[in-house]
């Protein structure tokens, strides 16, 4: 009997040990979550872009180094910002009067029907055209919507642009969406956001953990791999909310710029773009925000074959 009463203690007692062990790993956990949360807040130091119809609407001169930009996208289009470098001498005047004309033309003539006419005609894009560094933006942005996104910038003189197109086929760029943007030699004292999740972009396509949980996200973008595509872009990353009734194959058509039914005013059906990080340089870091819903998402590029190429992945998000 006493044996028994003696082996009852201890099941009592080890039960109790384990009880207390297990509410100290969920109390812990509770913790971890909320340090978590807790670095998932939207910066208040923002360099603010609005865009009402066809314009971006913030300073002039930005300082250097990191700094997150808030991108309000009242319009009732989809658009996106992106920032390249210029050369020596060059500005945005530049690019409406040398770049711009030449793409429009291009294009007119592969809406036309011209393909190979459409293609020859980009061969007019002046010399510094190439020489431009692409150094980062935005996503696309749903209309209505906002987005946040951190970028590093080296003091310089910057192009900021958007070419989706309109329902009749012009860019954006060509209805006002080019903007001139100095970025002084003045530090911003920022330093880079704490990433909740990581995309490396690689030669064989994205990679990162597809176990993306509902909630507050900071991705963090490494271009560890670059190069140009056939349509004068290099890999980029947008995040995409797809419906069940979207249409995949449409969505991957629709990225490319070219295509005469692609970058257009309205994007595909069941798709709603959610931002991202628009193209730089081999090497460069950046980072965007995302408050992550349950349901079906993507990372698309604008590249053709994008699927092919690894830079169209699917995940779900999960509660």
């Amino acid at each position: 009997m006493k044996n028994i009463f003696k082996n009852f203690l201890c099941l009592v007692s080890l039960f109790t040990m384990l009880l207390s062990c297990k509410s100290d790993k969920k109390a812990e956990s509770i913790t971890e979550t909320k340090v978590v949360e807790e670095t998932v807040k939207i910066p208040t130091n923002t360099i603010d872009i609005l865009t009402k119809s066809m314009e971006f609407i913030m300073p002039d001169t930005i300082a250097s180094g990191w700094n997150t930009f808030k991108y309000d996208n009242r319009a009732n289009e989809t658009h996106f910002f992106r920032l390249s470098k210029m050369p020596e001498g060059i500005t945005a005047e530049n690019f409406k009067k040398e770049a711009d004309p030449v793409f429009e033309e291009g294009m007119d003539l592969i809406n036309a029907g011209k393909a190979e006419e459409g293609f020859a005609a980009f061969g007019k894009l002046p010399e510094w055209f190439s020489k431009c560094i692409p150094t980062g933006g935005s996503g696309l942005i749903a209309p209505k919507s906002k987005t946040y996104t951190a970028l590093s910038l080296e003091p310089g003189l910057y192009s900021m642009e958007c070419y989706v197109k309109m329902p009749n086929g012009k860019f954006h760029s060509t209805m006002g969406m080019v903007k001139q943007v100095f970025v002084s030699e003045t530090t911003s004292g920022n330093v880079a956001p704490q990433a909740t999740d990581t995309i490396n972009i690689r030669e064989d396509g994205f990679h990162f953990n597809p176990d993306i949980r509902t909630g507050k996200h900071i991705f963090q973008v490494n271009v560890e791999s670059q190069k140009l595509h056939e349509n004068f872009a290099s890999t980029d990353v947008h995040l995409v909310k797809l419906e069940d009734y979207a249409n995949k194959d449409e969505l991957e058509s629709w990225m490319v710029w070219y295509d005469p039914k692609g970058f257009i005013t309205p994007v595909p059906n069941g798709i709603t773009f959610l931002g991202g990080f628009n193209d730089a340089f081999q090497g460069s870091t950046g980072y965007f925000y995302a408050d992550l819903k349950p349901g079906k998402y993507a990372f698309i590029s604008e590249v053709p074959n994008a699927k092919a190429k690894g830079l169209f992945k699917e995940f779900e998000v999960l509660d």
